[in-house]
């Protein structure tokens, strides 16, 4: 019951806003619908069970919201699938806009338009059930003691240094994937990843993965950013933008994050 009143309360909050704006008003694919695209199949904890229409789940739940401060109804916010290489390629689209953690990037950005970031990726520590049977704890100490693993090709090595500064010099890898398997040989004890992979990791690829602690996002210089995906030069663009800058303001986008992205996941936020 918890996850389904969060969920109606983010609605809630941001309902203040029916009917009382025409910014797209003749700017959508289906008069009076918004078409919102998300992946086949999306995943928890950014849709619950498949099922967008629900609003449950990080990215149903802020679609809704933002449809919300856009004047539409939940039953005008008809949802469609798409994959995630077809939604970022140049060309017409058949959604309004897409949520599938597409990150922005310059390059993208030539060929699509994004929203403002509505999630910044905060950096997760990934380990092992054994490793918190011997008594990691999400506590600086702790992390601190631990034997580490990150790509030596990549920044994962200055990040780890910065953000936790481990008494050891951590193990270095080609590769994420010689990262995991490391980890599932016991040479290691954890990894640093963005909270999206850690969650998979732990959920399909680490036998007896788990997350101990998440960072805040604004720990890391460059977290990753998501934004909302629309066609190139899309009329929309301002009204989404304006939309999710009123749930930033008035803190509803932050409270349907700590419900999806740390209460629902049981990730603790590592202070």
């Amino acid at each position: 019951m918890k996850l389904v009143t969060t969920t109606a309360l983010a609605l809630c909050l941001a309902g203040a806003a029916y009917a009382q704006n025409d910014c797209a008003a003749g700017k959508t694919l289906k008069d009076g619908t918004l078409t919102v695209a998300t992946g086949n199949p999306a995943f928890y904890p950014w849709v619950l069970d498949d099922k967008p229409e629900s609003g449950q789940g990080y990215e149903a739940a802020v679609a809704y919201a933002v449809a919300a401060k856009m004047g539409f109804e939940p039953d005008a916010v008809e949802w469609i699938r798409s994959s995630f290489d077809q939604a970022i390629q140049p060309g017409e689209k058949d959604f309004d806009f897409n949520l599938q953690q597409f990150s922005i990037t310059p390059e993208r950005e030539e060929v699509v338009d994004f929203s403002i970031p509505y999630y910044s990726s905060a950096m997760a520590v990934l380990t092992t059930d054994r490793v918190v049977e011997g008594g990691a704890t999400a506590t600086m100490d702790s992390l601190q003691g631990l034997v580490w693993g990150a790509d030596a090709n990549t920044t994962a090595v200055p990040m780890l240094q910065d953000l936790i500064g481990p008494s050891k010099d951590p193990m270095l890898y080609n590769d994420n994937v010689d990262v995991t398997a490391a980890m599932q040989a016991g040479q290691i004890d954890a990894a640093l990843f963005d909270l999206p992979t850690a969650l998979y990791l732990s959920a399909v690829v680490v036998d007896g993965g788990t997350i101990l602690g998440q960072f805040p996002a604004d720990r890391t210089e460059n977290p990753d950013q998501f934004g909302l995906l629309m066609p190139n030069e899309s009329p929309l663009k301002e009204c989404v933008d304006a939309a999710l800058q009123e749930l930033i303001d008035d803190g509803t986008l932050a409270e349907i994050e700590k419900s999806w992205l740390e209460e629902t996941t049981g990730v603790p936020v590592i202070e």
